[in-house]
């Protein structure tokens, strides 16, 4: 158990067994220091302890933090107390999308400065496009169940052909590798190509001319990105990237 100085006294009931350590009340406990308070750490020791707690409080999940006499509530509640907000699981989320262009961009500019002693080349585009490719295929064979599903609610050609949903990041993953290397471009054009041109004619026909609703599976099957202007966006870059490699 743990204190920390501070002019107010928070108390927190959390989960500390041998075979799990609840991360939200690690959470919980961390936040509460850092808004300077006293904390009178209460560990739920067995299942049964923490069975027995949540019975006689009334709750249904713990940790359970109690700030001047009342109660406070879950990780969640707490974070809601202090004023911070609290993400809905439901609710539209961009952040992958920047994480995989921003580290796209970064792995592009480092490796340009290793091959040439300067960030920014023409090869840097490139490499961005293509590693971006590569991160984006990686993301939606995480789990390739969700995103063939996900994909299928608007792909034209894998509405007609299952399976090409399920072969889509592959292709993708090895037109990105490809490119990357600069080699066997008779490979990697024509199914940056193909795979782009359908994408882009299959998201335009559901966004902007049947005006649908949907969810993006451009980051894999489970994301909150809306579908339009991010997975537009990478069918053209491919398209672009097929081009300009075969104007090269």
């Amino acid at each position: 158990m743990g204190t920390n100085t501070g002019t107010r006294q928070a108390i927190i009931h959390r989960m500390v067994m041998p075979e799990h350590v609840c991360p939200y009340g690690i959470k919980s406990m961390d936040l509460l220091r850092r808004e300077g308070f006293r904390v009178e750490d209460h560990w739920l020791r067995t299942r049964a302890e923490t069975d027995a707690f949540m019975a006689e409080q009334q709750v249904e999940t713990t940790p359970q933090t109690y700030i001047d006499g009342q109660r406070v509530g879950g990780y969640d509640e707490l974070r809601r107390y202090f004023g911070r907000s609290v993400r809905s699981p439901n609710a539209t989320n961009y952040q992958p999308v920047i994480a995989v262009f921003t580290i796209a961009a970064l792995m592009a500019f480092a490796a340009s400065w290793a091959a040439f002693g300067v960030a920014v080349t023409m090869r840097t585009v490139q490499w961005f496009i293509s590693m971006s490719m590569c991160l984006l295929a990686m993301l939606k064979l995480q789990n390739i169940e969700s995103f063939s599903t996900m994909f299928l609610n608007y792909d034209l050609l894998a509405r007609r052909w299952v399976r090409y949903g399920y072969l889509y990041p592959f292709g993708e993953a090895l037109a990105g590798v490809l490119m990357i290397a600069g080699a066997l471009k008779w490979v990697s054009i024509p199914i940056a190509l193909l795979i782009g041109s359908i994408g882009a004619v299959s998201v335009f026909k559901a966004v902007y001319v049947d005006k649908r609703e949907l969810k993006c599976a451009c980051v894999g099957g489970s994301s909150n990105v809306p579908l339009g202007f991010v997975s537009l966006t990478e069918n053209l870059m491919m398209i672009g990237m097929g081009l300009w490699m075969l104007i090269e």
